[in-house]
């Protein structure tokens, strides 16, 4: 799972940040209000953790901006302002949850949780199948009809894409965005070893899935006929 962490106290953000990357997810932090838009809507994440009170813009305007843009990303509003008029008006505005300061990192990665369960989410976080593969993504653990092996954590991140996109065909550039992130400077080789290494995963358990190159697009999860 990957989140969108803006927060502009530096010492609060680089403690979420490790706090959720010990929890097992993949974090892209930010400090300002342009960039937490920027990152938003791009469309690459789960969960979208947004201070209400950001440098440049505010966090309840970059909100209003990606809801008009049709980006329906989970977000949790984490502020000071804890009355129930801030509340109120942070929910209608679009927010799925609001997590007032100080807290515990228990309660937002219960809170996260929460978010991975409802219904707009494509797939169960618990268990994520297709044709004949189970994905657990909390032990990293794909089983097929012979055998199981465990994924790294990027091998992970790119197998649960392909699996949440129903056998679309999925650009180079998606891809690379939503393993990698909009800052990395990673080569698009290294996608290639990692679709390598991915079907060699499906090889080991038996699997029927392919990994397909579509030419000048990029790749696509099929099963067979």
């Amino acid at each position: 799972m990957r989140i969108l962490l803006a927060e502009d106290d530096e010492k609060l953000n680089e403690t979420l940040v490790y706090g959720l990357t010990q929890a097992g997810f993949i974090v892209d932090a930010c400090f300002n209000g342009e960039d937490a838009l920027f990152y938003g809507e791009q469309n690459i994440y789960d969960v979208i953790l947004l201070d209400r009170m950001l440098p440049s813009m505010q966090g309840t305007d970059v909100l209003t901006s990606l809801r008009r843009k049709n980006i329906t990303t989970p977000v949790i509003l984490i502020t000071a302002l804890g009355t129930l008029s801030d509340k109120v008006e942070g929910l209608d505005l679009g927010a799925d949850d609001y997590l007032v300061k100080p807290f515990a990192l228990e309660e937002l990665l219960a809170r996260i949780r929460c978010m991975s369960r409802r219904p707009r989410r494509i797939i169960d976080e618990e268990t994520l199948s297709m044709a004949d593969l189970s994905w657990f993504p909390a032990e990293c653990r794909l089983t097929g009809p012979s055998g199981s092996c465990t994924l790294s954590k990027r091998e992970a991140a790119l197998f649960e894409t392909f699996l949440k996109s129903g056998g679309a065909t999925l650009s180079r550039n998606l891809l690379l965005l939503k393993v990698w992130g909009p800052d990395s400077d990673v080569e698009e080789g290294n996608l290639d070893n990692y679709i390598h290494f991915l079907r060699r995963r499906l090889k080991t358990v038996g699997s029927s899935l392919t990994l397909k190159t579509v030419r000048g697009v990029g790749y696509s999860m099929t099963k067979p006929l």
